[in-house]
């Protein structure tokens, strides 16, 4: 079967958006290696827990993963409008494996805060400044890419690779002040775990908010709709248009359009025009459009 060119750009940023997210859990396991190590040899829970976020990102990322390959699929008899909400449905998951995760290091944290121990050792610190740049980097890379194909999921990603460096910035801080500090302060590096849950939870909530509004249509924004309005409407025969309704769905969009034309036109001249303005719509391939409704309405 061919698939049209509309679905297949969107199988193409499904694909670069797979890679990259291969290319996380793999960053996600070799600094998960590094932290567990350093946090248990240097005697510091801040870098424990770090260790079992990367961890976990590692699970979410693969079923970010996953949603991809599905949201690549093209449309078919079951999904006539395609798979892409698997894509922001792979984001909601990840909000919820944020949540539990920021629950879990403060469980443990608040623990660690109450059981006297010995202090971090100070070459963590190292450790921690490697991890910071490498998140950090990653996470602009990511975010990047989810800018450029519209991808929530890819945001999400990127948010969770931030919050990452958050958290080891924050263990960083109270590793520093733990050392600095000397006896009585042993717990810094714990209350600093405690304190990234709050900045973990803060990003969850963003990540939540993003994915609930892709899964319950929520509208484009506005100067989105002005663009596709601005093509429909320079498409000759197009006297005027009325509603324009857009939505995303995982990498593309989906649009509902009523246009107005002459009313002393055919049937097949307004089909012809209204097939102008579905090609037009199609062809844009900055907004990522895979499927347009045309409705035509004659000029009163």
């Amino acid at each position: 079967m061919t698939i049209p060119d509309v679905h297949f750009r969107t199988i193409r940023r499904a694909g670069d958006g797979a890679a990259l997210v291969l290319n996380g859990i793999a960053l996600n396991a070799l600094l998960a290696v590094i932290k567990l190590a350093g946090g248990l040899l240097g005697n510091t829970f801040a870098l424990v827990a770090d260790a079992a976020e990367s961890m976990l990102d590692m699970l979410t990322s693969a079923l970010v993963w996953a949603g991809f390959r599905v949201a690549a699929r093209p449309p078919d008899a079951d999904h006539p409008y395609g798979h892409g909400k698997a894509e922001s449905l792979s984001a909601l998951a990840v909000a919820l494996f944020v949540f539990s995760m920021a629950g879990w290091v403060a469980w443990h944290a608040v623990r660690e805060i109450r059981t006297p121990h010995q202090g971090p050792a100070w070459w963590t610190l190292l450790v921690l400044a490697g991890v910071v740049v490498a998140k950090l980097w990653y996470a602009r890379r990511m975010r990047q890419a989810g800018e450029e194909v519209g991808s929530t999921a890819l945001g999400a990603e990127a948010m969770h690779h931030w919050s990452d460096a958050m958290t080891s910035a924050a263990a960083f801080v109270g590793i520093s002040i733990a050392l600095w500090g000397g006896p009585g302060w042993e717990t810094a590096d714990d209350w600093a775990a405690l304190f990234a849950c709050v900045i973990i939870a803060v990003n969850g909530s963003a990540i939540l908010m993003k994915a609930l509004g892709d899964v319950m249509d929520t509208a484009v924004p506005v100067e989105f709709e002005r663009e596709v309005r601005a093509l429909a409407q320079a498409v000759p025969g197009v006297c005027a248009l009325d509603k324009c309704r857009v939505r995303k769905s995982g990498l593309s969009h989906l649009v509902d359009i009523q246009v107005r034309v002459e009313g002393e036109l055919t049937v097949r001249e307004g089909h012809d025009i209204a097939h102008a303005v579905k090609d037009a719509l199609l062809a844009s391939a900055p907004h990522a459009i895979t499927d347009v409704t045309v409705h035509v309405e004659p000029m009163l």
